[in-house]
């Protein structure tokens, strides 16, 4: 792909924009970069692409911008469907993701993740697998390292990593994992898809360009998955919450009580499944399962307070996420919800609310519809800041009950993401 003097506007200025602009423009290209935020909002790293020499259009989009490029990289904080980018691709101009213009330049086998949840956790297990066989990899994409920074990295790796969001499978093209793993498909991101149907076609779309001899990985039990992975052109090895004594994971152990709960298995078997493919050894795969802790914030254990023990499950943005997280329990649990929604239907939680929840606390945005969906079955409170959510779900917590903030919503109405509401749920925890 030569880009020498070819116009590249890159839209959105956050870290694979950032990292895009900088290989476009190492790369000889003219690059552009356009974001609605405004200045202030983006000084440093609109400080970092002048000092490199890069045009910046910051609080609007300009038709005439897109238009003008010969080639469009979109980030994935950025619709594909908004209006510029549209107008673009009817008029016949290239528009890709960071993930697909950095896979331009590998060589080497990749390794890609996704799911509506556990992709950040199955990602990092399947790396610390394949790095104790011996193997070197490099993790990027959704789980924080943007791939084409690898592309001028000295050290090279013999395997690629990528967690992949749905927001980065919509603007591959060419892009093809020799290992695709799907781990499950529920309600996310409706507000940003026209339906659920929509979402999963896009979870689909990582086996897209797959061939006979490439390998996809897929959950057993989720008859969507089968769905929208039907007509692939891959090897199908389908995964699920149980080992069979005669599968290639006989002789592995997931007694590490990480993996107690069967989704957090079924990630484990996901990964596992993937190593062996890969090459990695049962060594290398046990010691890794044997040492593996959780993301934060991704139901962890904070502390214990008068008997009442506080879980922070921040990064639980979903509504199949908050069903996990309650089924993790055996004891009551004072329950924290709410944020920015996402579209998804919260009277899916009923079964599972009544059967877990004792007090249920919202914040945000969404406390209306919440309570719209849940207030006839639990006992609700509103509450302003998330501090004074942690002492109401607090005081209605008894010896030996829960507190977990799952949230089950974006964070972006109070907070910069789910990382600072994770952390103000645990200062206001300490606070008690």
């Amino acid at each position: 792909m030569n880009l020498k003097n070819k116009k590249v506007l890159v839209v959105g200025l956050g870290i694979s924009g950032l990292a895009a602009a900088r290989f476009l423009k190492n790369r000889g290209a003219v690059v552009t970069v356009t974001d609605m935020a405004d200045k202030e909002s983006l000084s440093d790293y609109a400080r970092k692409l002048r000092v490199m020499g890069i045009k910046l259009e910051l609080g609007h989009h300009s038709i005439k911008t897109f238009e003008s490029a010969e080639l469009i990289v979109i980030s994935p904080g950025v619709p594909h469907t908004i209006k510029p980018v549209i107008q673009a691709l009817k008029r016949g101009i290239s528009v890709i993701g960071e993930i697909e213009l950095a896979s331009r330049f590998i060589n080497e086998p990749v390794i890609a993740i996704t799911g509506t949840n556990g992709k950040t956790t199955t990602t990092r297990l399947l790396g610390k697998m394949l790095e104790y066989s011996g193997i070197k990899v490099f993790i990027a994409g959704n789980i924080g390292n943007p791939l084409i920074e690898y592309v001028d990295t000295k050290k090279k790796a013999e395997m690629l990593l990528i967690e992949i969001s749905s927001f980065q499978l919509d603007t591959i093209d060419m892009f093809r994992p020799k290992i695709g793993v799907l781990l499950n498909i529920a309600e996310d991101h409706l507000d940003r898809y026209p339906d659920f149907a929509a979402y999963a076609a896009s979870k689909g779309r990582l086996f897209k360009n797959q061939q006979k001899s490439d390998t996809a990985i897929l959950n057993d039990k989720d008859s969507l998955i089968r769905d929208v992975t039907e007509n692939i052109n891959s090897k199908k090895i389908y995964f699920s919450e149980q080992a069979d004594a005669e599968s290639r994971l006989a002789d592995i152990n997931f007694s590490n009580e990480y993996f107690a709960a069967s989704h957090n298995k079924e990630n484990a078997h996901a990964a596992a499944l993937a190593a062996l493919l890969a090459g990695g050894n049962l060594h290398g795969i046990q010691k890794a399962l044997d040492t593996f802790k959780g993301d934060s914030h991704r139901l962890e254990y904070i502390t214990t307070i008068n008997d009442v023990m506080f879980y922070d499950d921040s990064k639980a943005t979903n509504i199949a996420a908050v069903k996990r997280a309650l089924e993790s329990f055996n004891k009551p649990v004072s329950l924290i919800m709410g944020g920015r929604d996402k579209g998804g239907d919260y009277l899916t939680l009923k079964g599972t609310v009544e059967k877990h929840v004792k007090k249920l606390v919202v914040i945000g945005e969404a406390q209306a519809k919440i309570i719209s969906a849940l207030g006839a079955i639990v006992n609700v409170e509103q509450a302003s800041t998330i501090k004074a959510a942690v002492f109401a779900a607090y005081k209605a917590a008894k010896t030996g009950d829960i507190v977990l903030l799952s949230p089950g919503c974006s964070s972006f109405d109070m907070f910069k993401n789910y990382k600072e509401r994770g952390k103000m749920f645990r200062a206001a925890v300490r606070n008690l």
